[in-house]
């Protein structure tokens, strides 16, 4: 039998399917919020398609709970068309960029994980050295703070108005000064 328009177009779904399928839906969209979002972060790892895959997500699962029809819990129902559509969106996603995919072989680790103590005693130490450098006086803060922009102390001479030899002495004294504040852990 040939199609028709009125074959060809789906008939409105009935005032009680759709007020069914948008009870369930808004129970699912309550319980099943954080489960949902973690699926899509797990799936996608760029923040903008993790929301794109949650609409994703959301509208196939409003248009699937018409034809819910507690064959299985709704806990089942909702894990398995979140599944469908995070893997059809993530094959989807892998066409679009297959060179960019390397196998489990090809992956080189980048070393060993960050040491996260070492970090935040790089950044105590940072701020000491801040705190250290804004207590000296305005001449020997000046010619630190070009020496540590990198350079060189005939040239800080020429920008402070002082000789190279006197350059060289603050130079000196001031990392002196520094040395012993940060080993001995005083900031004043």
């Amino acid at each position: 039998m040939p199609a028709t328009i009125e074959t060809a177009i789906p008939a409105p779904a009935a005032p009680a399917v759709t007020a069914t399928q948008d009870r369930l839906y808004e129970q699912v969209a309550s319980e099943f919020a954080a489960p949902l979002t973690r699926l899509a972060r797990a799936h996608e790892a760029d923040a903008n398609q993790q929301q794109d895959l949650l609409q994703e997500i959301h509208i196939a699962l409003w248009r699937s709970l018409a034809d819910f029809g507690g064959r299985c819990s709704l806990r089942t129902w909702v894990y398995r068309v979140a599944h469908n559509v995070a893997a059809t969106h993530v094959m989807r996603d892998r066409r679009r960029q297959a060179h960019l995919l390397t196998t489990l072989d090809e992956i080189t680790l980048a070393g060993v994980a960050p040491d996260v103590d070492a970090e935040l005693d790089a950044g105590r130490a940072m701020q000491k050295i801040h705190t250290l450098i804004q207590a000296l006086k305005p001449l020997d803060r000046q010619v630190i703070i070009l020496h540590l922009e990198g350079l060189p102390a005939d040239e800080i001479a020429d920008i402070v108005g002082i000789s190279p030899a006197n350059t060289h002495t603050k130079l000196t004294r001031i990392r002196q000064l520094l040395a012993e504040k940060l080993g001995a852990g005083e900031t004043s």
